[in-house]
């Protein structure tokens, strides 16, 4: 076995071991609802509507699955209960698909131009600290200078906890005072990593959204002082989900879209829920992309989102 197999292998066991959970649960609620059923009729699809409801995947995107399937059944005529896995993985892997965008491939950057400026975003408690520092290691693991940027400057434990993982994975982190503008942390950060080459600078930042207007406001402050350093900057706002949480995570996910543009979606924690479902509703329903799920504590267990290993896991 070369390197590269042993590593993929790595990822797959880490995937089905994360996803394990989810994927019991679900098939002990298909397993009831086609108990006693030999071909997929009304009764047993609106079973499999509550089955959907019930795993976190969302009541909108669980009705799209059972239209989709009930095509399907029309089409055919006849389908079979034995055949259901294999319908449902297919419609769940063309559904999230249509989410999809062109992604790094093995935590490669776009080549024209650098730093490439990723701005965090999520709730305290999501493990966006956390996601931020595993973010930082892989980039590092695959050759890329990384700068970090403490900008969640109304919580000190924020700032402390980033310098940790910056120590840990030994990339620096540029920070300032607890209660200093975001803004200028964000505007230090990209001008440090420019002037020192650096591939890619991931920039956290508050947290709260009890005051959404606030949290709007400096967003948009923390967006325009980094376009004054590079007018492309920032490339990715992404948002950091907690997936043990189910449809809270849309919730926050849905409220987080109405102050800010969200373009990527990292998705923690699915290791230790039974709700790995949310992946395909929040991923659905806010027609932004999911492009790493977390699946354990260790550094490697933040992995790039491949939707059909993701469905495959699911229902193998």
């Amino acid at each position: 076995m070369g390197v590269f197999d042993f590593f993929t292998k790595k990822k797959k066991e880490t995937l089905d071991q994360g996803l394990e959970k989810t994927k019991r649960s679900v098939f002990e609620k298909i397993s009831r609802a086609v108990a006693g059923k030999s071909k997929v009729d009304d009764d047993v699809l609106d079973d499999l509507e509550e089955v959907l409801i019930t795993s976190d995947v969302g009541i909108d995107t669980t009705l799209k699955i059972i239209d989709r399937i009930q095509q399907r059944v029309a089409r055919d005529k006849y389908v079979s209960t034995s055949e259901l896995n294999g319908i449902l993985r297919e419609e769940i892997a063309a559904l999230l698909a249509e989410n999809e965008k062109e992604g790094f491939d093995n935590w490669q950057l776009p080549a024209d131009h650098k730093p490439y400026v990723i701005l965090v975003v999520g709730v305290n408690g999501v493990g966006k600290t956390t996601t931020i520092g595993k973010l930082a290691y892989q980039f590092k693991q695959a050759g890329k200078k990384v700068y970090l940027g403490a900008a969640d400057t109304f919580r000190a434990a924020a700032v402390e906890q980033l310098q940790i993982w910056g120590d840990r994975v030994g990339v620096p982190v540029i920070k300032q005072q607890m209660g200093a503008d975001p803004a200028s942390v964000a505007f230090d950060t990209l001008q440090s990593a420019k002037a020192n080459g650096a591939d890619v600078v991931l920039i956290d930042t508050a947290g709260r959204l009890h005051n959404k207007v606030g949290l709007m406001n400096e967003l948009k402050k923390i967006k325009e002082v980094l376009k004054k350093v590079m007018p492309t900057a920032p490339d990715e706002v992404m948002l950091v989900l907690d997936g043990s949480t189910g449809q809270n995570a849309f919730e926050q996910a849905k409220q987080f879209s109405a102050v800010t543009q969200i373009t990527s979606l990292a998705i923690t924690k699915l290791d230790g829920t039974a709700k790995g479902g949310v992946v395909i509703g929040i991923s659905d329903q806010l027609k932004v992309p999911v492009k790493y799920i977390g699946l354990g504590e260790q550094m490697d267990d933040l992995q790039l989102f491949d939707r059909k290993e993701f469905v495959d896991s699911l229902f193998k």
